[in-house]
């Protein structure tokens, strides 16, 4: 099938209309069809930014495996796919993979156009060092996946980038602030290159606040800074293990959250980070019951 017609993959606006470049518009002018989440949602975008497309044809989650075919069809006879998301550009986050991978397998000419993404938006504003990083997108909502995924960005040697939904935005955070320690920073994003883009940069506990007081609205983009380095091994003594336990209760987390952040984070043993947490609580630095206050969960 080598040659004989071509797969590309556009990016496209993530808010802005303006960012849709050139280059993109004339590959969408020419696709023979443009594969894309929501024909609705694109037709629009084409519409607005004076692109006459030949076909749009839908392409998501729940069709992607069934529209293989069909598409791939279309380069054997010649002809150009554009493959285009939402928002951004495709596969971060969003389908196409299967497509893209059975395009390759079988010889297709498989090219890009870039241009807007909200991981690397994010990123480049965060204010992190972004020479290496970390992707997780969307977290599991729950289970052993999610949890997983916590323990990996609060051990992350680099920044993490994970989006959320306006919903979920305060657990979350209170979620990494438990398992990173409230202490860990924080850049959080929405609104990227639209009118009201904001991006918040802070400690994780006092992202907690932040979020709880705002409107709930857009999605969001995630930048974790990389985890503090590991406290020597002289350093991990039961009196620094007890004063790192006190400053994160005295910051905001609860005495099981401290030790949960000890264990995790510095790779504590499971009674040693307890019984820190404990010390901790009762040095004056936090508040003996229950080590600091509940962060708010909606």
């Amino acid at each position: 099938m080598s040659g004989a017609g071509r797969l590309v993959v556009v990016a496209t606006p993530i808010g802005n209309l303006g960012d849709l470049s050139p280059r993109a518009k004339d590959t969408l002018g020419e696709a023979d069809v443009v594969a894309c989440e929501d024909t609705r949602h694109t037709g629009l975008l084409l519409q607005a930014s004076g692109v006459r497309a030949h076909r749009l044809v839908s392409l998501h989650e729940h069709n992607e495996a069934a529209r293989l075919d069909e598409l791939l069809a279309v380069v054997a006879g010649g002809g150009t796919v554009a493959l285009v998301s939402d928002a951004g550009t495709p596969l971060v986050s969003d389908p196409g993979a299967r497509l893209v991978a059975s395009a390759a397998a079988a010889g297709v000419v498989v090219q890009a156009v870039p241009g807007p993404s909200a991981l690397l938006a994010a990123l480049v504003v965060s204010g992190f060092d972004t020479r290496r990083f970390c992707f997780e997108g969307f977290l599991a909502r729950k289970g052993p996946e999610r949890r997983v995924a916590l323990q990996r960005i609060a051990a992350a040697e680099e920044p993490t980038v994970c989006y959320e939904s306006p919903q979920r935005l305060v657990a979350t955070l209170s979620e990494l602030a438990a398992h990173c320690g409230g202490q860990r920073r924080v850049a959080v994003a929405r609104e990227l290159t639209k009118r009201f883009e904001e991006t918040w940069r802070g400690t994780l506990v006092e992202a907690v606040d932040w979020a709880a007081d705002r409107p709930a609205r857009g999605e969001y983009a995630l930048v974790l800074d990389a985890a503090p380095p590991a406290l020597p091994g002289a350093e991990r003594s039961p009196e620094a293990l007890r004063d790192l336990a006190g400053r994160l209760i005295a910051a905001g987390l609860r005495r099981k959250d401290a030790a949960s952040a000890l264990e995790i984070c510095l790779e504590v043993p499971h009674r040693a980070a307890y019984d820190a947490s404990l010390a901790g609580a009762a040095s004056g630095q936090g508040t003996a019951s229950e080590g600091g206050r509940d962060a708010p969960v909606r």
